[in-house]
Order: C-alpha cells, then structure tokens, then sequence
C-alpha cells in the first residue's frame, strides 16, 4: 500500500474500511496528485510552488481549498494543471491516480477531467484524452501485477465558463471506444446553468452518451433542475442543496413531518444518483445553511428518506481525503455501520456509466467482499 494512503478502521476498531471494496464516481484528475510529483513536474518545468516540502504542500492545498467558496477552492487548481500540460506527465498523474485509488480499496473508478484546460505546450485534445487513457492502463497493469483488481474510465468534463461544450462532447463521442465512459461541466456553477451548453447535451443524447452534472453545490435548485431537463442528467454531481427542497416540520417534541417538493420527489422517484462529496461540501461552503461541521451535511437526511446517496471524495489533495476517509468520518457522524457503508457501494455501482450486466457484476463483488469482511 501506499504510504500515504491511510488504513481507516470503522469506529471501534471492527473492519477496516481501507480493506473493503469502494466505487469512486466523482473524483477530478487533477484535484488527485500526490505532493511529490507535484513538486517533481514543477522542478522540470521551473514553475514556483507555494511549498516545495511535500507535507507542507499538502497543507497548503487543504488550507486554501478550505475557503468557503467554490469560486476561491477552484483557484488552488491553477498549481495542479500547471503541471498537467505535457503527455508524459499526464499519463504519470493518471497512473498514479489509478494506483493510489487500488491502494484504498477503490475497484472501480471514474475518472473526471477537462481536456480543454491541458493544451498550453501543444497537445491538442485528441492527444490529451489519448495520454490519460495510456496512464490509466498503465496504472491498471500496475494494480493487477499487483495481485488486485481495478477497472476505470474517463469522464470528460467542460468548462461551464468557456462554452466549449459541443466540441468537447463531440470529443467525448470519439473517444467512446477508448477509454471514456461519460460526459461533464464543471467550473463555476453560479450563473453559468446547464441550459447554456443544451446544444451539447442534444448531440450526447443523440450518440447515447450517458452525463453527470455538477448541481446543487455553489447555487441551488434552479441549477439542478437545468441539469435535469436541459443536461438530461442521470446523476447530479454534490446535487446536496436538493435539502432545500425538503420541509422538516416538527409538530410537537415527538412528532416530526418531512415533505419533498416536487423536484425532490422527482430525483428519489427517478433514482437519480447523488455524487455527495461531504469534506469538499464543508470547505466550498455548500452546506453553510445547514451548518459548518460534518454532523450538520444533509446527508444523513437524503439517506433516510431513500435518496440514492453515493460517497465521493470530488478532489483528494484539496480535501486531504480519501474514500475511505469520508465513509470513516459519515460513520463517526451519523453511527454508520458496514450495513449502511455496503448500501453506499451498491447505490454508486447502480449509477456507474456501465452496460446493467457490468454493473450487477461489480454490486456482486461489492458484497461479495464486504460479507468476508
């Protein structure tokens, strides 16, 4: 295993959930480096980091990131992508990327990313998505000569901000044989909704390519029903402030009504998966009008109303996370147990971008592995 990647036991020692087998649907390429390469590709390429000590460089990327907004935590990426814009250190990161998710039990993953930030020295799109794929099989060799198993894929993301959104749809559609599995926008969600890039979502949908997202995160309802109806959504990615389309109301100290609106009604009764990433909801300040500790994230009340909750860790460095860690910190919160973290596994396989027969095959080896824990 990898040093750096923790072992976390569930509360009281019982399992260890490093251990058990993990499904990662929201996890961005370049918010997963480790410090050390970072500090290697920066040497080569004479760019100036903040910190050139890799603990102390993790410690910046978790303080910075830690800024209440989405807008301020997007900035701590300027440092990652840097270093993200030749093919040979592309395929490193996405090779290390694949083996530090095998070192947490990760066993199947889908990888995000936006090509369209990583042409500065000259690659071109095509060029970028091929040398991601080449590091990821890479780091799938890697994990199996290992005696472990791993299975992965892209997802191709757009900048909301830069209206690309056809052109990288189209390149997502090209790639389809090779590598990629779906399609995203990502970027500043606050004035810039889905129905902006409805020409691209049209051209997916006609080539039966599946997309996820980012809604419900740094702007509210509105942004996910655009993701919905304009972006033809299947899962939303954070999606967490559709709470604020659920009415708490408690009628004395013993009973308590809840009610969901109707666009809350429509994503449980659809079972649209929600790509909950809890550390990185608390650092954008996703959650603030519920509060500002773990304990305070609406999770634990999408989960009991039957909402197809996922756990996702959205960017490790920047959260200082991995998935085990967040099921880890949602068991010390809310009293999960392996009952609840194996429900999490199986709703994200559910809502993996596979063929159905792929995805009952991988919700079999999920419990397969968590009854031998």
């Amino acid at each position: 295993m990898n040093a750096a990647v923790e072992n976390f036991l569930m509360p009281g020692g019982s399992a260890s959930i490093t251990a058990l087998p993990k499904v990662s649907l929201h996890d961005h390429l370049d918010g997963g480096l480790r410090p050390q390469t970072i500090i290697e590709m920066s040497d080569s390429i004479g760019y100036g980091l903040p910190e050139t000590d890799p603990a102390k460089l993790t410690t910046w990327f978790a303080e910075n990131a830690d800024s209440g907004s989405l807008v301020d935590y997007l900035k701590t990426f300027d440092v990652t992508i840097a270093v993200m814009q030749s093919a040979e250190n592309l395929k490193r990161v996405a090779r290390e990327f694949v083996e530090d998710l095998a070192d947490d039990g990760v066993i199947y993953g889908e990888i995000r990313w936006a090509p369209e930030q990583h042409l500065q020295q000259g690659l071109d799109l095509d060029a970028a998505v091929s040398a991601v794929q080449e590091g990821l099989e890479e780091g799938v060799d890697a994990v199996r000569a290992g005696g472990r198993s791993i299975r992965v894929g892209q997802l191709l993301a757009s900048m909301r901000q830069t209206d690309r959104g056809t052109e990288i749809a189209e390149l997502a559609i090209r790639h389809r044989d090779r590598g990629v599995l779906g399609f995203d926008i990502a970027g500043p969600e606050a004035g810039f909704p889905a129905s902006r890039m409805r020409g691209a979502f049209d051209v997916l949908a006609h080539n039966y390519l599946p997309a996820t997202v980012h809604a419900g995160e740094a702007a509210g309802l509105d942004s996910i029903r655009s993701a919905l109806f304009d972006g033809r959504a299947l899962r939303l990615g954070h999606g967490v402030r559709l709470a604020e389309d659920i009415t708490i109301a408690r009628e004395d100290d013993e009973n308590t009504y809840v009610s969901l609106g109707d666009l809350a009604q429509w994503v449980k009764d659809r079972e649209i998966a929600l790509e909950l990433s809890p550390s990185s909801n608390l650092q954008t300040g996703a959650i603030e009008q519920w509060g500002d500790e773990l304990v305070d994230h609406p999770f634990d009340l999408l989960y009991q109303l039957g909402f197809r909750v996922t756990v996702n860790t959205d960017n490790r460095l920047m959260s200082a996370t991995t998935l085990s860690r967040e099921l880890f910190l949602l068991s010390e919160a809310f009293g999960y147990d392996l009952t609840d973290l194996e429900v999490f596994q199986i709703n994200a396989a559910a809502a993996a971008f596979l063929p159905i027969e792929e995805r009952e095959e991988l919700a079999e080896a999920i419990s397969d592995g968590f009854e031998r824990a």
